[in-house]
């Protein structure tokens, strides 16, 4: 599914195009695709919020599939292998942020499914060292969401300095939040969640939260942490009161909304801290494959087939899908 223009995602831009299948090169492997998970990043992509990087661009970077080729070099990967794809695809490796455990802010990173071509497709071909093996507890349509919405969330709740015992405030409750819950109520961390929506809060509720509600000021206490996964800055204000002193708020999204201006003493003060969340690291996918295997993670999805990735992203937009849209495109 090839996005030939930037366009709102009800004008169903991306088209299906017969294209030739791509060739590993030095260091490269190929995955024959066998699903694609949909994740907000794709309609900021595709809809224009984030600035445009290719055009034509085949979208997608929660991807599982199977080796089928190998590029010279590579040493690692052996064909037939499972093996997964996410958003950061390569880094310069060389950079004081790559040497320094940082290569999540590389100023040369490339991403999956916008500087290169993603996984909405048959193929798709990426460096061997930045593909994950999936552990076998996951079969792979319930595997593609811990590749981006899995990743993320579980650096933004690092990022949140979450307290085992304590309590936890997850603002939004899409894809990664409903993943981040499972881990954090693994860890024995309360979960509070704000959903506008009552199927997410039901859902949430199934997951093992205390507590749901649709705003913030109805949150019945004040939390040690909390993720913001919604993109709206207006949020940020009432998140940070909801801590309580010393807390930190994690902002998981790659786009947010304008934040309004905020009163030093009700939501900065007493060491309160504002943290954002910049892409992930490869120990970061490592670590959450790891964790997500031994609690185990119970990712919710919604199957579309791969034509329909208009409607599969329409839905996430209106707010219709528990968890994650995922794109079958090949047998497991």
């Amino acid at each position: 599914m090839v996005l030939p223009a930037l366009k709102p995602i009800e004008e169903n831009p991306l088209e299906l195009h017969e294209v030739a299948a791509p060739q590993p090169r030095e260091g490269e492997i190929r995955l024959r695709v066998q699903c694609c998970g949909t994740c907000r990043t794709d309609l900021h992509v595709i809809e224009g919020d984030l600035p445009q990087k290719k055009l034509p661009l085949i979208p997608g970077h929660e991807i599982v599939g199977v080796v089928d080729a190998l590029g010279p070099g590579c040493r690692k990967a052996r064909e037939g292998q499972r093996m997964g794809i996410a958003w950061l695809r390569c880094t310069c490796g060389r950079c004081a942020f790559c040497k320094g455990g940082q290569e999540n802010l590389c100023e040369s990173a490339r991403f999956t499914g916008y500087h290169e071509h993603g996984g909405y497709a048959e193929y798709t071909v990426v460096r061997e060292d930045f593909a994950y093996e999936i552990p076998d507890v996951f079969d792979s349509i319930h595997a593609a969401p811990l590749l981006c919405a899995g990743i993320i969330g579980y650096r933004a709740l690092e990022r949140a300095r979450p307290v085992v015992g304590g309590s936890i405030a997850l603002y939004g409750f899409g894809s990664s939040a409903h993943v981040v819950l499972q881990i954090a109520r693994h860890r024995g961390i309360r979960a509070f969640v704000v959903s506008r929506r009552e199927n997410h809060r039901q859902l949430a509720r199934e997951l093992g939260a205390e507590w749901t509600g649709a705003s913030a000021a109805s949150m019945p206490e004040r939390v040690d942490s909390a993720i913001l996964f919604a993109p709206v800055g207006s949020l940020i204000p009432q998140a940070l009161e909801g801590l309580k002193k010393g807390g930190t708020l994690a902002v998981a999204g790659i786009y947010l909304t304008d934040i309004p201006s905020m009163r030093y003493e009700d939501h900065l003060f007493y060491e309160r801290d504002l943290r954002s969340v910049t892409s992930n690291t490869r120990e970061d996918a490592h670590a959450l494959l790891k964790e997500a295997g031994e609690v185990p993670v119970k990712t919710c999805t919604a199957t579309y087939p791969l034509e329909e990735a208009n409607r599969a992203l329409q839905d996430m937009k209106a707010g219709h899908v528990n968890g994650t849209g995922v794109l079958v495109i090949g047998e497991e």
